[in-house]
């Protein structure tokens, strides 16, 4: 009997010792998702442990008041399923799993953890349908299931999720239509991508009632039939609508977000007619006839028209006496307006003529008329900045400029670089403000109205990412585009370092990284969001220049167009520059080797579509770019020496991928070894080749490679 007490002491004490050391269950079920992953190459969960107590200094997962609220594990190539075990965390808000390798169905149980907030599974190879227990995540504000393997219906239950602020499905393979409801259930979506999927049937007539929707609304590569529901053009303007390449037919509505839009966002769909497509509708073709297409008329159009009223039209139309009088009105009509102009240009013209031009410091000539004195109406009453400036005057296009012609003239200036389109100034005005000034050709003195037009189109331009036009000057001898002054020069010198020096500092990664989105940025600007979908058609590293904090801003942009106006190359001589021709002389050599190497590296920059005489293209943009991207991970020219010979460097890169050649072979030796960065670099890799693929129809648009950055940039370096 004395032995009992010593026995229940043993076991009582046991049973401390457990329950001290034993993991508590929200870590035993982060074990099991554990023990259902088969590979972890990275080791990112070796410090799962079942010794501790809790797992909240586990590789992944924060806790909140000892509770697991986050697991976040993307990016470290883990192969295996998802498991069910994740729904018992009754805290979790978030799960980032993106870029690994799980496959398998979504389990059911996992939404079970209905306070999910944010759930970001992309990158894997998901299969099966989206179970409709996700209803049950009310506080659901991001969805992200894009490039998996998902397939089926999206569940009618995905509408009560209506906190959702992201919905990215793109590059799955689901189908049928989309739940009734959409619109008007989820009024707070941002981001909405369903591209590249089988979804069918017609778009929601509802989807205008997405307010808050920003960016680009991405229906492409789909099979959605029927019109297009007039609905669409109540999203918010700035939204780029993209539907192409879908089974959509009628006429394209133009109304709200829909109108000024390029045909680039409804290729694809041979259905479809009207503008902006070149091909007009038919009168039996739906819509075409729609009431957005014409004026509105009151239902008592014309007034008494009934038939009691039938005697104030007769049948035969107008009298022979009233259309006498209505000629002889016009006639009347016209010779006093000509009479007035007679008259304004008599009285405030005519004493102006044979005043000899002034000379300015340039050796610009200011002109023979007064810049205000024939104009028989006011500025303010136009609406063009320059609809009746004369043409010898300087032209603001922006509120901001302050500063006449007079002060540029009287300004210091500095020659920062010759071409074949120009000779480029850094002038520095007396109050400190810092421009460049573009000087062009002589001649084009019969396309001032064509100039005007070109230039105040890209004068409207406005991007941090895009070099600001402030204003310019006309006249036959001297053409000016004056800009904003960018500091830190072009991304070539920065990556190659400027022409004549031995020696520089080379850019890190997380600079080149800000670089390479801040292109895409300004591309995506002048493809989608510009007045005119602009092309740029000679992007390159020179004309990408660095500002403050090395933000790239896309320079030279229609600037072809410009000097082809201006009727060809520029003269240099004037007697302010024949003042600095002794500085001219020491920028000389450098300034033509610099000119001589951007001339001859210019074709390697170009789509192997360019070389051809065609329309130019939004794509010709981003096989430049793809050159870009590569330029800047080899850190080596677009031409490259491999041995006796010479070949491109989209041709070397490929060479290198067939060759199996380790990656420290390819990337810039500059740059640091370091594992994230070289998961970053390498992804951006991909995305390059994508770039500089030989069909353009293969390459991807700037606002798809702009997204597939950003989404890189989430972990930073």
């Amino acid at each position: 009997m004395a032995k009992i007490p010593s026995i229940s002491l043993f076991f009582l004490l046991c049973n401390l010792c457990l329950s001290m050391a034993s993991l508590n269950n929200e870590g035993n079920a982060l074990l099991s998702f554990k023990q259902s992953i088969t590979e972890d190459p990275e080791g990112c969960l070796s410090n799962w442990n079942s010794s501790d107590e809790t797992p909240c200094s586990w590789n992944g997962v924060t806790c909140k008041d000892l509770r697991v609220v986050s697991l976040s594990i993307p990016r470290k190539k883990l192969n295996g399923v998802l498991s069910s075990s994740l729904g018992f965390l009754s805290e979790l808000r978030h799960v980032n799993l993106r870029s690994n390798k799980l496959h398998g169905t979504l389990p059911v149980e996992l939404f079970q953890a209905n306070g999910i907030q944010s759930l970001v599974l992309y990158g894997n190879s998901f299969t099966g349908s989206v179970p409709n227990e996700i209803g049950k995540l009310k506080n659901l504000q991001i969805l992200d299931l894009s490039q998996n393997f998902l397939n089926g219906s999206l569940p009618v239950s995905l509408m009560q999720c209506t906190r959702l602020r992201i919905l990215d499905l793109s590059q799955n393979n689901f189908t049928n239509s989309l739940p009734i409801g959409f619109g008007s259930s989820l009024n707070f979506l941002e981001t909405l991508d369903l591209s590249y999927n089988k979804f069918n049937g017609s778009i929601p007539m509802d989807i205008g009632n997405l307010s808050s929707l920003q960016g680009t609304v991405d229906f492409s590569h789909n099979l959605f039939s029927g019109s297009i529901p007039p609905s669409l053009g109540n999203l918010p303007e700035k939204v780029y609508i993209d539907l192409t390449y879908n089974n959509l037919s009628g006429s394209i509505p133009q109304n709200g977000a829909l109108m000024n839009r390029g045909p680039t966002a409804f290729i694809g769909n041979p259905g479809l007619c009207g503008p902006p497509l070149k091909n007009p509708c038919s009168s039996e073709t739906p819509g075409a006839s729609s009431p957005s297409s014409f004026p509105f008329f009151p239902d008592n159009y014309p007034p008494g028209s009934s038939e009691g009223n039938g005697n104030k039209f007769d049948k035969g139309g107008l009298s022979k006496s009233t259309l006498v009088a209505i000629i002889i009105g016009d006639i009347v009509g016209i010779c006093l307006i000509g009479l007035l102009f007679s008259y304004c240009y008599s009285r405030f013209c005519t004493h102006r003529n044979g005043k000899k031009a002034d000379q300015s410091n340039y050796g610009f000539e200011k002109g023979e008329k007064g810049r205000k004195d024939c104009l028989c109406f006011q500025k303010g009453e136009s609406e063009n900045v320059s609809e009746h400036i004369e043409q010898f005057d300087l032209v603001p296009l922006d509120s901001q400029v302050t500063f006449d012609l007079d002060e540029l003239l009287k300004a210091s200036a500095f020659v920062l670089g010759k071409s074949g389109i120009g000779i480029v100034y850094k002038v520095v005005l007396e109050d400190g403000l810092t421009l460049a000034v573009r000087r062009l050709g002589e001649g084009g003195s019969q396309r001032l109205k064509e100039f005007q037009t070109e230039v105040e189109a890209i004068g409207r331009l406005r991007h941090p990412n895009v070099v600001s036009l402030r204003a310019y000057y006309w006249s036959v001898d001297e053409k000016l585009l004056i800009y904003d002054y960018i500091p830190n020069g072009n991304l070539a010198s920065a990556v190659h370092g400027k022409p004549g020096t031995t020696s520089f500092t080379p850019l890190p990664w997380s600079a080149r990284f800000g670089i390479m989105k801040g292109i895409a940025k300004g591309l995506v600007y002048l493809h989608e969001y510009s007045p005119k979908k602009y092309v740029h058609g000679n992007l390159k590293t020179n004309n990408i220049l660095l500002g403050h904090d090395m933000t790239p801003k896309i320079s030279n942009f229609g600037l072809a167009r410009l000097v082809n106006i201006a009727g060809g190359s520029p003269t240099v001589q004037s007697s302010h520059i024949a003042e600095e021709k002794s500085q001219e002389k020491q920028l000389k050599s450098a300034t033509s080797e610099a000119s001589t190497f951007s001339s001859s590296m210019s074709t390697y920059y170009q789509a192997p579509e360019a070389l051809k005489v065609v329309k130019p293209s939004q794509k010709w943009d981003v096989y430049s770019y793809g050159v870009i991207l590569l330029e800047m991970i080899t850190g080596r020219l677009p031409i490259v020496q491999v041995g006796a010979s010479e070949m491109d460097l989209v041709q070397w890169i490929q060479l290198c991928i067939e060759e199996k050649k380790p990656l420290s072979d390819v990337i810039d030796p500059s740059l640091a070894p370091d594992d994230d960065a070289d998961e970053e670099i390498i992804a951006v890799l991909k995305i390059a080749l994508a770039c500089v693929q030989n069909s353009p129809e293969r390459r991807p648009a700037m606002r798809h490679v702009c997204d597939a950055l950003s989404k890189l940039a989430v972990t930073p370096n």
